[in-house]
């Protein structure tokens, strides 16, 4: 839906965050740390706080092994939602979608300063830096916004609907969900399933299938005719896909490479 937003009233305190739904002493935060570091990831002995990891921030093609460097973005931030129909929500509405695990495509662990900078901006004024994270990271806007029952302001989906059909014609956006656990407090605004990434006004067109694209290019050449990609979430389509990273091998994978098991849901390039 296409409409203006509601810009007054937001106050970040009214989607409280960082809580440890599942209540095993790891609030969301830690559990996205885990979740995405490639190795498996080191967590204080009295308390649950990641102290070391391996991370990959593909907002600007970074790694990290300190996640004090690391900031865990919304993808839709907390005040795009709140204008965009956040702001009719229940509080356990709200604390659903600022704690929202059931995707992960709805929190990542990035680059600081580069969350920072992104702020509270849709993509009509912000988007990575990294140029082949981009159509990327517009499946992933998209299928939160719909996923969740928000509107797009005008600029936004012109800005989105250019970008699609100038760069991202393939695109797809995988279905929502996972086996991962949710708050019993999460709405249940869809139902929808996602599939071809359609440039018009519903902005999402539901399809039967989903193309295995999620692979984001590294900035690198690579081996001719082997697929090229970053250390960044897979899709579940794309399970025992192998590509390359800096001339190494790499699989999209359900575990890390020590056997570890990443969290529920999430499928990640690793090292093969």
């Amino acid at each position: 839906m296409v409409q203006k937003e509601y810009p007054s009233g937001y106050n970040r305190a009214l989607f409280r965050h960082w809580i440890d739904a599942n209540g095993n002493g790891c609030d969301t935060r830690e559990e996205v740390l885990i979740a995405e570091s490639v190795t498996k990831a080191q967590i204080d002995a009295y308390g649950c706080k990641v102290i070391e990891g391996d991370w990959f921030s593909p907002y600007d093609n970074v790694t990290y092994t300190n996640p004090s460097e690391l900031d865990i973005d919304h993808m839709v931030p907390l005040k795009e939602a709140w204008d965009s129909g956040a702001w009719a929500w229940s509080s356990a509405q709200r604390q659903s979608f600022a704690n929202d695990l059931s995707d992960p495509r709805s929190l990542i662990a990035v680059t600081a300063g580069q969350n920072r900078s992104k702020s509270d901006k849709d993509p009509s004024n912000w988007i990575p830096p990294q140029a082949n994270y981009r159509c990327t990271y517009l499946s992933e806007w998209v299928a939160i916004k719909s996923h969740w029952k928000l509107s797009m302001d005008q600029s936004e989906f012109g800005r989105i609907k250019d970008l699609l059909t100038a760069s991202c014609t393939t695109t797809t956006v995988a279905p929502w969900g996972s086996a991962a656990t949710v708050p019993t407090t999460q709405p249940t605004p869809t139902g929808q399933t996602l599939g071809t990434v359609a440039v018009n006004d519903s902005i999402v067109s539901p399809v039967t299938t989903v193309a295995p694209s999620v692979a984001t290019p590294s900035a690198s050449v690579g081996t001719p005719g082997v697929l090229q990609v970053n250390p960044v979430r897979c899709k579940k389509v794309e399970f025992g896909l192998t590509g390359e990273y800096k001339g190494l091998p790499y699989v999209c994978s359900d575990h890390r490479k020590d056997g570890s098991a990443y969290a529920a849901g999430y499928y990640m390039w690793r090292p093969a």
